[in-house]
């Protein structure tokens, strides 16, 4: 007799959450970071926009530079804050000084027009160090692309940094105190008089110290630890160690060579 007892119905496999969009991991990474840090751990970790926003928020900031204070005068201001550069491009004769200063200007451009390229060489080399330091220091499980996710939507902030520098260029700001590298008045040495006036070493630290890159700091911290699986101040002794350390690299380095 063939056994007609119903077979029980195999259960579905409950559907995967969806994540978030990226405008939403976007808004969320000012407003609620544990929320786009929570997506990129769930296995959301596309990071095009942050990067098209950096491409269109610095292209404004070229511009802004390009109009408003000119390449040579960046390049002049850059010199400016180092005095051994200063003094050596002094001592140069009249017709030598100005063909240094034209590279040094075409230099200044395409190095600020390829900002976002650097950005994206940064956090590659940023994420590959990081995931090193929270996986085998603490025992983390991040992945690379996890950790590259967190890298770009916690570098956001650094877009109000550059629309301010951009909003203050038009407002007026004199081109010979626009700064290479620190276009906005976020940390104490923005409001300093730039070197020789100050000591540079001085100077470098309270550049360094900039509310932005705080911000920054911070949410590299949570996000790291959170895709990682780690308590949190495992994220940031991982990420403030790593930048105090290059601090007093950047800091030994300026002593010595500027």
């Amino acid at each position: 007799m063939s056994d007609f007892a119903v077979q029980p119905i195999a259960e579905s496999a409950p559907e995967p959450t969806p994540g978030l969009s990226q405008w939403q991991r976007v808004v969320y990474a000012f407003t609620a970071p544990s929320k786009t840090f929570d997506d990129i751990k769930a296995g959301h970790t596309s990071w095009w926009l942050p990067f098209l926003l950096f491409v269109i928020v610095g292209t404004g900031l070229w511009s802004a530079v390009n109009s408003k204070v000119t390449w040579q005068q960046v390049a002049e201001n850059a010199i400016r804050v180092s005095p051994k550069a200063a003094e050596q491009m002094d001592q140069l004769p009249a017709d030598q000084r100005a063909a240094r200063m034209k590279v040094s200007a075409t230099v200044q451009q395409y190095l600020w027009l390829l900002a976002p390229v650097w950005v994206l060489v940064f956090n590659l080399i940023a994420a590959g160090v990081l995931i090193g330091t929270i996986n085998f220091g603490f025992g983390g499980k991040a992945k690379f692309g996890q950790v590259l996710a967190v890298a770009w939507y916690a570098g956001l902030p650094g877009l109000i940094k550059l629309l301010i520098g951009v909003i203050g260029l038009f407002a007026g700001v004199a081109p010979e105190s626009f700064m290479p590298g620190n276009p906005a008045g976020t940390n104490p040495g923005y409001f300093m008089a730039p070197p020789p006036e100050t000591a540079v070493v001085l100077w470098t630290v309270l550049v360094a110290l900039d509310v932005i890159v705080i911000w920054t700091l911070v949410l590299w911290a949570k996000g790291l630890s959170k895709v990682a699986g780690v308590k949190p101040s495992a994220g940031y002794i991982a990420v403030f160690g790593w930048w105090v350390l290059n601090l007093l690299v950047t800091v030994g380095f300026t002593a010595a060579f500027s």
